[in-house]
Order: structure tokens, then C-alpha cells, then sequence
């Protein structure tokens, strides 16, 4: 006889049919937590392994007002496995929050939104089993990441303790955002309106944990973020603040339950907004509707990548200070003996600002596919619209708006980086030479087309792979010696390292070429081939 209490019924089954669904992708997540940590615990020991290294990195980060907004308390900075704990852990809590967000999201209201809820809730299926098992796996995803964290930091030689409290503090902010991803689903009807409210309560929390941090208020304590940050590993080595992590994800599931209780299933508790009763002109063509889908995203990026480039652009001037005298830090940047430490640092800072706006193009070309495998796309195919100029709408999307994400960001950080030199010249040649990786980000769009195009079942696993290459290839190919052709098939690689080496016309019209290629390769076979869902 089952002791199951009715509610709950059927929530083992679907704790072991999430975690094969996600058997893939959770490894990732941790493997990213961890590889993060481990990456950094080694630069750190190397950086600042000469005597007085870190009395030169404590003057200048320490009272740096944008190193603390990004990274969080200046605490333990007397210490190598501070100074670690200090530029990674907001780092790895953003990808614990993300982690979380999407697991959550994606076993709850994305489920129920594609109608898999329903079907399973008419089975031997309780009413709050499916919370119950996405919640569940959502709290090992963080909990495995936290204890990796602090296996991987321990094994790279840093103090055990301080180690698993920084594992176990990442931890806690994941199942923060677990209860929040819980809380959100319930409120709204579709995904991506529940993702938009963790992302906004995310911005809150760090906003809150930056400005006290920087303030020495007590508004960190108002952030989740800030309670995580707050157990100061491999320095106070306080774990009571994760007290606080751990009463709010109590609250947060307790909250999640009582709201699924007054709901109806598929529906949210905030009231959809009702559409025009005439759709306006610009819904009128693909491309409008295409920038309808993608204009909170687009939104959303731009905001974030602008205040990043802000804030890179404020540390330019720390660069110098901290790394002049240390030969082993200057092997981190690109020909930087030569160039100058400045000139090298905002050039590994543009190609990972267009590292950024190529994820973001990738995203959205393969919105297109989503919009095929969710059958939405069919509906519009079945009118006068083509094929070509359906998929070339999203495509478009992705194009510009990633030439906007590499524009902005350029902008902001030149424009910084000139204001705090006092010399306005600044602004136009670093800005010049932000744009000079938007060919190499139209590639990453062509690749991600032509996924969609010939092989749209494997386009979002591949796609996201192949940026994940570009990523190791153009960040660490020196640090890991590469073999050269590794190098050369990322179009990063064949993007000049300006301003520290000179634009050049020939690549720049190499790179749109193949792009224009795999374009055409991937709109080709999207006209050949039949619709495909999920």
C-alpha cells in the first residue's frame, strides 16, 4: 500500500525521466561551473606567484568601484585563493542561476506550454509531482556543481575548506533561482515570459549586491547573490549566510505550491495581455513579425552588453598598474610586450564582447528552428509567404542585431576608456576596432543557418557546440597549445587582434564571403526539404 501522498504521486518516475532528458545537458552545466573555477585557481597561482604581485592587485582592484560592482566584496585579496574567490564566484553564480533557471523552466512551464504536462496528468500523476521532480532536479544539478566546484579547487591546490564553501555558496544561489524559476512558472503563461521574471529579479539581485558591495551597505543583504558571496571563502570562512539561501528556497517552493493550487493548468496567475484587435503594419511581412519575436532579447542583450563594455571600459586603466612588473601575467594577452599591456587588453576584450554577440546570433537563428519544430512556423508558410524570406527574416534578426551587440558594447567600453584618459581620439579608434569581429560573428550566423537548413534535429546541439569551440579556441589556444589548425578553423582566428595589429581588408571580405556561402547553403536546403517538428 502507498504511503504516497496523492499530490505527490508519480514523482520519482518523473525525477528519472527529467534527469535522462537532461543527460546531457546537466553535465555541461557543471562541467562549466567547474572548468570556470579550475581555469581561474591556475591563472591566479601563476599571476600572482612573485612576491608583492598581490600588494599591487589588493591597491588597485581593491578601491576599484567597477571590480566590485562585477565581482563582488573585496575581501581576502591578501591571499591567492582570495583573489580567486573574488574574480570568479559572481562568475559561476550567474551560470548556477542560469542552470537552475532553465532546468526549473524547462520541467515546468515549458512543459505545460507544450501541452507534455497535460499528458502526463492523465496518467497516476499527482498535481504537484511535476513542480516536485523539476525542483528535485533542478536542487542536484546545483548541488552536484557546488560539490564539483570544491573537488576541483581543492585539487588545484587550494584550502579545502574555503574550497567547498565556495562550491557550496555557488550551490545555494543555483537553488535560490530554483525557487524563483518555481515561483515564476506559476505566474505566467508561457516560457519565455517566465524567463524574463527570474532575469529580472537576477538584475535586481546583482544591482542590489553591487551597490552594497561598493557601498559597504547593508543592500547585499537585500540579494540573494550577496548572501552567497557573503560566506567569504578562503578568508572569514563563514557558512551561516547560507542559512538565508536555504529559509528563502523554502519560502520561494512553499509560495510555488500555493499558487499552483489556485491555478488552472496551462494557465498563469498574471492575466495574458490581450492582443490588438488589429495586428499593426509592421506584423504585416516576415521581417516584422520576426522583430516582434526577437525584440525583448534583442532588448535584453544590448542592455547587458552595454553595461559590461562600461565596465571593462573602467578597468583599462587598473591594466597597467597591475600587470606592468609581472612577466607571467603578460603571457595572458596577446603580444602585449610589444604592444603595450592597454592596447593588448582591449583587444582580448572586443573578441570576447563579439564572443558574446555570436552566442546571441546563434540564439536567434535558432529561434527560427523553434518556431518550425513548435508547428508555428506552417501556419505563416501556408500563406504567400516563402520559405526564403521566412527563415531570411530570423536570419536578417541575427545579422544586424548581433552587429548592434558588437557596435554597442565597442561603444560603450571606447567610450569609457576615453572619458577616463580625457582624450575623445580614444573613442574612434577603439571603437573602430570593436567592429572589425563582426565578420567573424557573421560566419558563426552562416554555420547556425545552414544547421537549420540541412540538419535542423542536430542544428541546436551542434550550433551551440561549435560556439563553444570558438570560445576555448579564441580565449585559451595559447594557454592550451593548440595545434594550429585547431586555431585556424574558428573565424575568430582570422580576425585581426586590433588595435594591436592592423585591419585588414582581405580578411574582412574573406570572412563575408564564407558567411554569404554558408547562407546560401543553409537557405538551399531549407527550400528542399519537408517541415520538421519536434
Amino acid at each position: 500500500m502507498s504511503v504516497t501522498h496523492p499530490a505527490l504521486e508519480g514523482t520519482g518516475p518523473l525525477v528519472r525521466f527529467a534527469l535522462r532528458r537532461d543527460r546531457l545537458r546537466l553535465p555541461l552545466w557543471v562541467a562549466l561551473g567547474a572548468g570556470l573555477v579550475a581555469s581561474q585557481s591556475a591563472s591566479s597561482q601563476t599571476l600572482y606567484s612573485a612576491p608583492g604581485a598581490l600588494d599591487g592587485y589588493r591597491a588597485s582592484v581593491g578601491s576599484n568601484a567597477a571590480a566590485i560592482a562585477f565581482s563582488g566584496p573585496p575581501v581576502g585579496l591578501d591571499t591567492v585563493p582570495g583573489t580567486v574567490a573574488f574574480e570568479i564566484s559572481a562568475s559561476v553564480m550567474v551560470a548556477a542561476a542560469l542552470m537552475a533557471m532553465f532546468t526549473t523552466g524547462r520541467h515546468t512551464r515549458a512543459d505545460e506550454e507544450a501541452g507534455r504536462t497535460e499528458l502526463v496528468r492523465s496518467a497516476h500523476v499527482g498535481r504537484h509531482a511535476p513542480l516536485l521532480a523539476a525542483v528535485i532536479v533542478s536542487s542536484l544539478a546545483c548541488v552536484v556543481t557546488g560539490l564539483a566546484i570544491g573537488m576541483v579547487a581543492t585539487a588545484t591546490g587550494l584550502p579545502a575548506r574555503g574550497s567547498f564553501l565556495l562550491g557550496a555558496g555557488v550551490g545555494a544561489c543555483g537553488l535560490v533561482f530554483t525557487g524563483i524559476t518555481a515561483v515564476a512558472a506559476q505566474l505566467t503563461e508561457s516560457t519565455r515570459s517566465t524567463y524574463g521574471l527570474v532575469g529580472a529579479a537576477f538584475g535586481v539581485a546583482f544591482l542590489l549586491r553591487a551597490v552594497g558591495d561598493i557601498n559597504g551597505s547593508w543592500l547585499s543583504w537585500l540579494s540573494p547573490i550577496g548572501w552567497a558571496q557573503a560566506v567569504h571563502p578562503y578568508s572569514d570562512d563563514r557558512p551561516l549566510p547560507l542559512l538565508l539561501c536555504l529559509v528563502a528556497v523554502v519560502a520561494l517552493l512553499a509560495a510555488a505550491v500555493q499558487l499552483l493550487d489556485h491555478r488552472d493548468l496551462g494557465a498563469g496567475l498574471l492575466p495574458a495581455r490581450p492582443g490588438e484587435p488589429v495586428a499593426g503594419r509592421s506584423l504585416g511581412s516576415p521581417l516584422g513579425l520576426a522583430l516582434r519575436l526577437h525584440r525583448a532579447a534583442l532588448i535584453g542583450w544590448t542592455v547587458s552588453l552595454a553595461l559590461l563594455g562600461m565596465v571593462y571600459g573602467s578597468l583599462g586603466g587598473a591594466v597597467e598598474s597591475l600587470f606592468a612588473d609581472n612577466a607571467a601575467a603578460q603571457t595572458f594577452f596577446p603580444e602585449s610586450a610589444a604592444a603595450g599591456l592597454v592596447e593588448a587588453y582591449f583587444a582580448t576584450i572586443f573578441a570576447f564582447q563579439a564572443l558574446l554577440a555570436a552566442a546571441y546570433a546563434v540564439a536567434a537563428v535558432l529561434r527560427a528552428r523553434a518556431e518550425e519544430a513548435s508547428g508555428r512556423a506552417e501556419p505563416v508558410l501556408a500563406t504567400a509567404t516563402s520559405r526564403a524570406a521566412w527563415l531570411g527574416s530570423h536570419v536578417t534578426i541575427a545579422l544586424l542585431g548581433s552587429a548592434l551587440l558588437v557596435a554597442v558594447s565597442g561603444a560603450c567600453t571606447a567610450l569609457v576608456r576615453a572619458l577616463a584618459v580625457g582624450d575623445l581620439g580614444v573613442f574612434g579608434r577603439l571603437f573602430a576596432a570593436s567592429l572589425a569581429y563582426v565578420p567573424a560573428v557573421w560566419v558563426v550566423v552562416g554555420i547556425a543557418a545552414a544547421l537549420v537548413g540541412a540538419v535542423p534535429h542536430a542544428a541546436a546541439g551542434v550550433a551551440w557546440a561549435f560556439v563553444a569551440y570558438v570560445v576555448l579556441v579564441t580565449m585559451l589556444a595559447d594557454a592550451l597549445n593548440l595545434p594550429a589548425w585547431v586555431d585556424d578553423l574558428s573565424p575568430f582566428s582570422w580576425t585581426p587582434l586590433v588595435p594591436i595589429e592592423s585591419w585588414t581588408t582581405a580578411a574582412a571580405a574573406g570572412l563575408v564571403v564564407v558567411a554569404v556561402g554558408l547562407l546560401a547553403l543553409g537557405f538551399g536546403a531549407f527550400r528542399r526539404r519537408d517541415l520538421s517538428t519536434a
